[in-house]
């Protein structure tokens, strides 16, 4: 693999984090609120640039950013009583500042679909032979003890060809659940390859048997037929991504039991990313939208420390008709930062563990 492709996964995940920050930072700007510190990621400062009102630093942990404001700064020269300050604007005001970072996301999110129709083309219209692998679930599923790799493409299932069709991804999806641990025959097109391929899909706690991979339709692209259509079917590609982010979310707090295996790191989320860099760049459009829905949802969960559980205090005070205690608020939040920080650093060592390149080590 290329050492640009882990660049530019890294690279994506960069540039939504500005994006959220971003965001933050204009909801407050455009409504005259002080802004004082602009910081990708957390901890020791590693690069800063002094700006007439802000300060903007690149920071040693990169597992998001900040956006700082003078309210509590012991050597900030503006005054208590400064109407400009955040905590001194209405409730509506400062929960637009907090939002901000999400509702960026999502319209960057959905900016990416319309970038992607533009130049790649309308995913539909011309299909090609077989079943495409985006993804490969995990190092230990079977298609991956199978030697199935991202962006194969499955030609044949058992001896059936399963042609140039929409039909075709359903025809093998039926095919693996019609086996459980049994011995499924593959007819894999890699490159300028064909291999054949043995697979025993595994019977999950649902009752479905699976091979542990993701599959789309090997459809082709086709030029747009007007700017309407872009701005139309970006809608609809947005909005199925985000319905089913919110439900695989939803499913993660329901049964967090069988799906806490699936909940990947910054580490992870750079593999994944580096994989379709290097086999089909403009897969990175995808990645690059479904990163930043994932993103926004993810903050706008009503947990310390995130966006979602700034807007609970909001709505505690609207309801109390008070502010809650800064002293409970700064508790919540640090608290919240600590354990966020601690599972982030937990996901980086476990996906780090997880690589291939690191498990070779060890073998």
């Amino acid at each position: 693999m290329s050492v640009l492709a882990p660049l530019a996964s890294i690279g994506v995940l960069a540039l939504l984090i500005v994006v959220h920050e971003l965001g933050h930072f204009l909801a407050a700007r455009l409504q005259g609120i002080h802004v004082n510190r602009f910081s990708i990621g957390f901890g020791p400062i590693l690069w800063k640039y002094q700006g007439r009102r802000t300060e903007y630093a690149l920071r040693g942990i990169p597992l998001g950013g900040f956006v700082g404001f003078p309210d509590d700064d012991p050597d900030s020269e503006i005054p208590p009583n400064d109407p400009n300050l955040l905590r001194n604007r209405p409730i509506l005001d400062r929960a637009i500042v907090i939002s901000a970072g999400v509702i960026a996301n999502l319209i960057f999110a959905y900016l990416v679909f319309v970038m992607q129709f533009s130049t790649v083309g309308i995913p539909e219209g011309v299909y090609e032979p077989g079943v495409v692998v985006p993804e490969v679930t995990a190092l230990d599923s079977p298609a991956a003890q199978a030697g199935i790799r991202s962006r194969d493409v499955i030609l044949a299932v058992d001896g059936e060809e399963l042609g140039a069709a929409d039909a075709a991804m359903r025809t093998l999806m039926d095919k693996i659940r019609a086996h459980p641990n049994e011995t499924v025959e593959l007819k894999v097109q890699r490159g300028e390859q064909q291999l054949d391929v043995n697979v025993v899909p595994q019977v999950g706690e649902d009752g479905v048997a699976r091979i542990g991979v993701q599959l789309a339709p090997n459809a082709g692209y086709r030029p747009p037929k007007s700017f309407f259509e872009i701005f139309r079917r970006a809608a609809e590609v947005f909005q199925r991504v985000l319905v089913a982010t919110v439900q695989g979310f939803w499913s993660l707090i329901t049964d967090f039991g069988s799906m806490a295996d699936q909940v990947s790191g910054p580490v992870k989320i750079v593999e994944k990313g580096a994989q379709l860099a290097a086999s089909n760049a403009t897969d990175l459009f995808f990645f690059t939208a479904i990163i930043s829905i994932n993103l926004a949802i993810i903050n706008i969960l009503p947990l310390p420390a995130l966006d979602g559980g700034q807007l609970v205090f909001l709505l505690l005070e609207g309801l109390r008709g008070k502010p809650v205690p800064s002293r409970i608020q700064e508790n919540v939040m640090q608290t919240g930062l600590v354990l966020l920080l601690g599972l982030g650093i937990f996901l980086i060592v476990r996906d780090t563990t997880q690589l291939e390149v690191v498990q070779r080590l060890f073998q």
